[in-house]
């Protein structure tokens, strides 16, 4: 029940990847390779694809790595290094490593040995690498990789073909091929296909591609000469748990000059922040000498407290689960209790915590698991992720802004009931919104009509609004009959919309079943209604549906005229949600429109169930006049809707 969009922006955030760290030799600065290499000597990178080392044309280190200035120093290229290295540091790692930026390098003079076939290649820094992947070291391939190859291009690198698809026009020459002749390629752009492998010694005319033989065997190579292993790599970054903040849970760690650092006594807990601190005049936890100094609880010399807070979402990873249970002093919460409640079934919140607070709280909710103290894996069953509200220029709004607005001067003029259907109905709550009141006052509209429709339909409404005049019964009869239907049918469309958190489509559908209330009303009046046992409870059962679907969405009209229209006792939110019968929301006619090359030039009522045949047939019948002395070339039906004649 999470959003497709939150799911993928967590599994890059965690970034797990199967490949296989391979191990690189440096060699010195006159180029040589040593014979036994050491620690010092192997540079080793994390790929998914050890299938494309035979087209590793370049080495790159990012500008953070700790190599950079070691490699350089006191050389030539010392200098253009480090200026790209300090570049670096003014744009964000995550600037960085986007694929449309333009990519800078530079090169270090130095060499490692590709251990799949003993061939030297370059060194550089690029500042479109970044050193919290991996190893921050990269083999470069720019006949797979798109930013390899636009790096490739900027600073006349080779691109060495090394997989290709029996469509390109190089494979028929180099399908056979285990040396490498041809390292510059006409492309535009990356071959970024999966296919056969070429110019790859002994492991030509395998297949490439992320777990394919070709990537089994050269992993496989690499691991019998000791130069590589299969591994996992994440790019998730560690968690930063204490700030220098008042405000967040005080850490329970007690400073002593004899002791080290002491863990307050479980009898001491919670450490509770004072309450007498100014935080207008600047003063903090470290400045508080009533929360620093205490006593050591292993020695009981004077000591002081340590004066960081744990991040606020140590405590909004997990706050839910206290709500099961929130008077428990014996632990954070009773686990019965929080299996009986959990998990959340709908989640609502911002796109913005997706990779951050989400992800924390599955993390709890996991480890909370793992300690027995739940028996369910994730918090949240649904997320719905609310789209930002525009302001008229297209702005979102916010506080930072000033652009925000206010809701009491609607909330005064309409009622806060009005105000909150008309955000639901704006459009669904994903989507953005572009606000714009001019249609509240129909809402409001609405809304009244809402009132009146079920008290007449209780037989409550003030004599003035009684029908007035002789009641058709045909017509009377069709209105109730399409109401019946109309009851069941729409009762059916808001349940599925709620579910969808389609809310604007459910006030549409609930305004249907108010026109159709309307048109029953309007064809009867209070002593038929009455005296017709039919219409009686029909007019009865159509009332408390429309108060139970407008409950979720008007909750206070809603509760009053449950207890003063209908009469009920209670709450209305404690009552069951009305249900439906698809059979009987079937209608024994439709309406159809027939169109004539698009344009619609009359409607027609057919059976419900009549077979498309007579329905064209009852078609071409209705415009009969329109088709003369024209070819028809093309029928259309869309069942419950229309028919559309081609005619020329």
């Amino acid at each position: 029940g999470w959003p497709e969009r939150v799911k993928q922006q967590q599994a890059n955030w965690i970034g797990r990847s199967e490949g296989a760290n391979v191990d690189f030799i440096l060699c010195d600065a006159e180029g040589n390779a040593p014979a036994d290499p050491t620690e010092d000597d192997i540079i080793t990178v994390f790929t998914t694809r050890a299938d494309t080392l035979f087209g590793c044309s370049f080495f790159l280190l990012a500008p953070e790595s700790k190599l950079v200035p070691q490699l350089v120093a006191g050389t030539e290229y010392e200098a253009p290094v480090m200026e790209l290295v300090e570049a670096a540091k003014k744009v964000t790692a995550v600037e960085r490593a986007q694929g449309d930026r333009e990519k800078h390098g530079a090169f270090t003079g130095r060499y490692v040995v590709n251990p799949i076939n003993g061939e030297k290649v370059p060194v550089w820094v690029g500042d479109y690498i970044v050193a919290d992947y991996g190893t921050g070291a990269v083999m470069a391939v720019p006949c797979g990789d798109q930013r390899d190859f636009e790096f490739a291009r900027k600073y006349d690198l080779p691109i060495i073909p090394i997989i290709l698809g029996e469509d390109d026009p190089l494979y028929p020459q180099l399908k056979d091929e285990r040396n490498r002749v041809v390292t510059s390629v006409d492309w535009e752009e990356a071959y970024n296909a999966e296919g056969t492998l070429v110019q790859s010694g002994r492991f030509t005319g395998m297949t490439g591609g992320k777990h394919s033989e070709g990537e089994e065997a050269v992993v496989t190579a690499l691991q019998e000469m000791g130069r590589g292993k299969r591994t996992v790599e994440f790019r998730l970054r560690d968690w930063l748990i204490s700030r220098q903040r008042y405000w967040g849970n005080p850490i329970p760690a007690i400073h002593c000059e004899h002791c080290g650092v002491v863990p307050v006594p479980e009898e001491d807990l919670p450490v509770r922040l004072p309450e007498d601190i100014d935080l207008a005049a600047g003063e903090t936890l470290a400045t508080h000498a009533g929360f620093v100094n205490t006593t050591c609880p292993k020695c009981g010399v004077p000591a002081k407290r340590e004066t960081d807070t744990m991040d606020t979402f140590t405590c909004s990873s997990w706050y839910y689960m206290r709500y099961t249970d929130p008077h428990n002093v014996h632990g954070p919460f009773d686990p019965a209790k929080a299996n009986a409640w959990m998990p959340v079934d709908q989640y609502i919140g911002g796109i913005e915590h997706a990779i951050l607070h989400l992800l924390y709280s599955r993390f709890f909710t996991k480890v909370l698991r793992d300690c027995g103290l739940l028996d369910f894996d994730e918090p949240f069953t649904n997320l719905l992720c609310q789209g930002m509200v525009l302001d008229a220029h297209g702005d979102v709004m916010s506080k930072s802004k000033g652009n925000v607005v206010s809701p009491e001067e609607m909330i005064a003029e309409y009622g806060a009931d009005a105000v909150r259907a008309y955000i639901l109905f704006l459009g669904p709550p994903e989507k953005e919104k572009l606000w714009n009141e001019d249609g509240l006052p129909g809402m409001y509209k609405f809304l009244n009509r809402l009132w009146r429709q079920v008290h007449d339909l209780m037989g409550k409404a003030d004599e003035d609004t009684l029908f007035a005049g002789s009641v058709d019964e045909k017509a009377a009869q069709a209105a109730a009959e399409k109401l019946a239907r109309e009851r069941h049918r729409v009762v059916g469309k808001v349940s599925a919309d709620i579910e969808r958190n389609n809310f604007n489509t459910a006030i549409a559908a609930i305004m249907e079943l108010s026109n159709a209330a309307g048109e029953f009303l309007r064809a009867t009046d209070a002593e038929a209604r009455a005296a017709n046992a039919d219409y009686a409870a029909l007019s009865q059962e159509v009332a408390e549906v429309l108060v139970k679907l407008m409950a979720p969405i008007t909750p206070h009209l809603s509760d009053e005229l449950w207890r003063t229209a209908l009469g009920r006792e209670g709450f209305v939110y404690s009552e069951p949600w009305p249900e439906f019968d698809p059979e009987k929301a079937k209608a024994d006619e439709v309406e159809l429109a027939v169109q004539i090359c698009g344009k619609v030039k009359t409607r027609i009522m057919v059976a419900a169930d009549a077979p498309e045949p007579d329905i064209l047939e009852a078609a071409r019948a209705a415009v009969s006049d329109a088709l003369a002395g024209k070819e028809v070339k093309k029928e259309v039906y869309v069942p419950g809707r229309l028919v559309n004649i081609v005619a020329v």
